[in-house]
């Protein structure tokens, strides 16, 4: 007969269930939720604080072709010192110093040299500028495009910071679990090298349970690598740098809060599949459509600046030989229309050019909505798979375990051989760890369902502890 079994076995199967389905906290700080890392992440982000940066630029940029449509106002001051003898009779009439010896043929010819300091104020009027218009609408409809780009950045980092945070917990609880697993193997590979020195086992049951020990200690060494990484990855995303790892939760969420929020989408799938337009929620669609908004008019810009344009001018003017703004005053008021006939082909190539712009923006929001589809689509698809492929997770846990239990125990009545019971041990650990990853599996789907079909990725944070208890 053999004696009791070689290590704690039943350490091992039940570890790893523990890590992935309870949520301890950690003493040494609070663990971040999802709803604190996303906010994080929609202010630090690098790519939401590029996006935002972009967006408040090119919003800057829709205000340039107000230039041609409001009224401008300037203040001129100068000083002209003059022997030219059109210049010099001219600043002396606008002085209001004409006399009759300034009509003196000698003095007309050969001036002597005049001293003007001229201040003026000028007001410049648009009156009829269609390209500015045109210009003007154009660039609205691309800081449109901007800013839903801009929002379909910050849904992609959600998405990203979804997957990341619970992958981190994962990678986190799985090297736990190994860790644990290997303190029970090496206890068990004693036990044995022990039995062996008493002839209650033999020499390959010592070399077996070793090459089990090696193999969960290499599996350990990958999982601590891995764990690192992604807590790394994390703190990138969320705008951190890597010395700033955030501290997580010990285990995902259990079976029932995933299924239920998954069973949740997995309807609203279902009914999206049908309904019209639905590809037109998404904010890369909508940017995609207001770029073509934006290429047209401009197109209609450039073939506008061959129409004519129409302006309003006013100046108030002060001339004197000494000082600014000072002396007799005068105005000027008039209107000026204008219209190039020919410009070197400058206009046609614009027109050219904005029109091939416009033809891929259209193209452009062709693939926007093709692509919305097919992930909508495959997102719906494999939220369903995964919400299957966790079922047959968790029951091919639940029979490993006893499997293994039986084993064991068909092990300590000496009707099974140690190979037999490293085997179910091995299985008991590797479903598990797939039910973790299963698990994880149906969250990262939710979160690419939500993304897909326009939704905010942000709604996991119902996932959180706090959230979960309460509901």
């Amino acid at each position: 007969m053999r004696t009791s079994s070689y290590f704690p076995r039943a350490l091992v199967a039940a570890a790893l269930l523990a890590a992935v389905s309870a949520v301890p906290m950690r003493a040494q700080s609070a663990p971040l939720s999802l709803g604190d890392a996303i906010r994080e992440a929609d202010q630090r982000a690098f790519g939401n604080r590029i996006a935002t940066a972009t967006t408040a630029g090119d919003r800057a940029r829709a205000r340039l072709p107000l230039t041609g449509i409001l009224p401008s106002a300037r203040i001129e001051a100068g000083v002209v010192r003059t022997t030219d003898p059109i210049g010099a009779f001219g600043t002396t009439l606008r002085q209001r110093l004409v006399t009759p010896a300034a009509f003196e043929p000698a003095k007309l010819n050969y001036p002597s040299a005049v001293t003007n300091a001229q201040g003026g104020l000028v007001l410049d009027v648009p009156l009829m500028n269609g390209d500015a218009w045109l210009g003007l609408r154009a660039a609205r409809a691309a800081a449109d495009a901007s800013r839903a780009a801009g929002e379909w950045a910050s849904v992609s980092t959600r998405t990203d910071v979804v997957r990341a945070y619970y992958g981190a917990i994962l990678a986190e609880a799985k090297a736990g679990v190994l860790a644990q697993a290997q303190q029970a193997v090496d206890a068990g590979v004693r036990q044995v090298r022990s039995m062996v020195t008493q002839g209650l086992v033999t020499k390959a049951d010592a070399l077996q349970a070793s090459v089990r020990a090696s193999d969960v200690a290499a599996q350990l060494l990958s999982a601590r690598s891995d764990a690192l990484t992604a807590r790394q990855q994390l703190a990138m995303l969320m705008g951190r740098t890597t010395a700033e790892l955030p501290t997580l939760p010990d285990a995902l969420p259990d079976d029932a809060a995933v299924i239920a929020l998954a069973t949740r989408d997995t309807a609203a799938a279902g009914a999206s599949r049908a309904a019209p337009g639905a590809s037109e929620l998404r904010d890369d669609v909508r940017a995609a459509q207001a770029g073509v908004l934006a290429a047209t008019t401009d197109r209609r810009r450039a073939a506008s600046t061959m129409l004519p344009r129409v302006n309003g001018f006013a100046r108030y003017d002060w001339n004197d030989p000494r000082t600014l703004y000072a002396g007799q005053k005068n105005w000027t008021v008039g209107v000026m229309a204008s219209w190039s006939l020919f410009g070197g082909n400058a206009e046609l190539a614009d027109v050219a050019v904005t029109s091939a712009r416009a033809d891929a923006a259209r193209a452009g929001l062709d693939a926007a909505r093709a692509q919305s589809r097919l992930e909508r689509d495959d997102a719906a698809r494999r939220l369903t798979l995964s919400l299957q492929r966790l079922t047959l997770a968790r029951d091919a846990t639940e029979q490993s375990r006893e499997a293994y239990r039986l084993v064991q125990k068909r092990y300590d009545g000496g009707l099974a051989t140690i190979a037999e019971l490293l085997a179910a041990d091995a299985s008991a650990t590797g479903t598990s760890l797939a039910h973790a990853a299963a698990r994880y599996a149906v969250i990262d789907a939710i979160a690419t369902w939500r993304r897909a079909s326009g939704g905010d990725p942000a709604a996991l944070t119902a996932l959180d502890p706090s959230t979960t208890t309460a509901r």
